[in-house]
């Protein structure tokens, strides 16, 4: 792991060896929610000896900790035009300065559920970096009131009653490797699902739980996706009770790609809300699927 300062917080990322092929793009991985960079290792084991890979934490979650007091000073002044610190905007603009201060001069991003919409605003804001999206279980585009209020209510309810003891507690490794996915994950990875549950700064949890999740955001995503020049791609499982296909099936319709057969679509079967785990072989697979479309001629 190194470290590297984005607007005075000092973000933890992984970025493997150059590609033996000068000509491809560098893959940028934006975890999820609640999540950091460790669940994309299974996908980066099998795509960096052909792509080489950034896996990074985002502001408040995994090993980047959240902004000291002139951090947040900093961070206020630099988003005061975007808006919240924990904004997908805002967290879009950290991932223009990681890409700018090391360097990558050409990307690909893919973005897990939050990571997803990150992903997306990314594409927009560093458009001469990003040369292409692909979302994996991420989707939306439709308010729905009283849903939405509930699951706000939720996370926000979690993450303030989190219990410091609840490592120790007894099957809880079980607990969080079966849950959102079609079928139990290794009880390594529930157990790292724990720690990055605990770990999370409340603010940062928080925060971008509900600035995500605004009506006006929400609806914003469709007008995103639709104005986005470069291609993007739509990984969603078919067991997905978090991001259900024909959520990802809206946004992805907003896309150009779309208009051939949903072409931007890429359907796993059997498979839950964490693709890059349940299936990192498949997943894999279509990423470099994608990626041959636009770099094998």
């Amino acid at each position: 792991m190194q470290t590297i300062d984005i607007l005075g917080v000092s973000h933890a990322y992984e970025l493997t060896p150059p590609s033996p092929v000068a000509d491809n793009p560098v893959l940028v991985f934006v975890h999820g929610w609640l999540l950091s960079r460790n669940y994309w290792k299974p996908l980066v084991e099998r795509l960096s000896p052909e792509y080489q890979c950034l896996i990074y934490d985002l502001r408040g979650f995994g090993d980047t900790r959240s902004p000291l007091a002139i951090g947040d000073r900093q961070l206020d002044e630099t988003h005061s035009e975007i808006g919240s610190n924990y904004s997908l905007a805002a967290y879009a603009e950290d991932l223009k300065i990681l890409l700018q201060k090391l360097a990558i001069a050409k990307a690909w991003l893919i973005g897990h559920s939050l990571g997803g919409s990150i992903a997306l605003w990314g594409a927009d804001c560093s458009a001469e970096i990003v040369k292409g999206v692909i979302c994996l279980n991420a989707g939306g585009g439709i308010y729905l009131k009283e849903e939405f209020e509930r699951f706000r209510t939720m996370g926000q309810q979690s993450i303030q009653r989190r219990p410091s003891w609840l490592c120790s507690l007894p099957l809880i490794d079980v607990l969080f490797a079966r849950m959102m996915v079609a079928r139990p994950l290794k009880l390594h990875w529930g157990r790292q699902r724990v720690i990055d549950f605990l770990k999370a700064d409340e603010k940062a949890a928080i925060g971008s739980l509900l600035d995500s999740t605004t009506e006006a955001e929400v609806h914003f995503l469709p007008q995103l996706v639709a104005r986005l020049q470069q291609p993007v791609y739509f990984v969603a499982g078919d067991k997905d009770k978090i991001m259900e296909l024909k959520y990802v099936r809206y946004l992805a319709s907003f896309h150009e790609l779309f208009a051939t057969n949903g072409g931007n679509v890429v359907e796993i079967a059997n498979c839950g809300h964490l693709s890059m785990l349940e299936q990192p072989e498949i997943v894999s697979a279509k990423i470099v699927n994608i990626l041959m479309k636009h770099f094998s001629k």
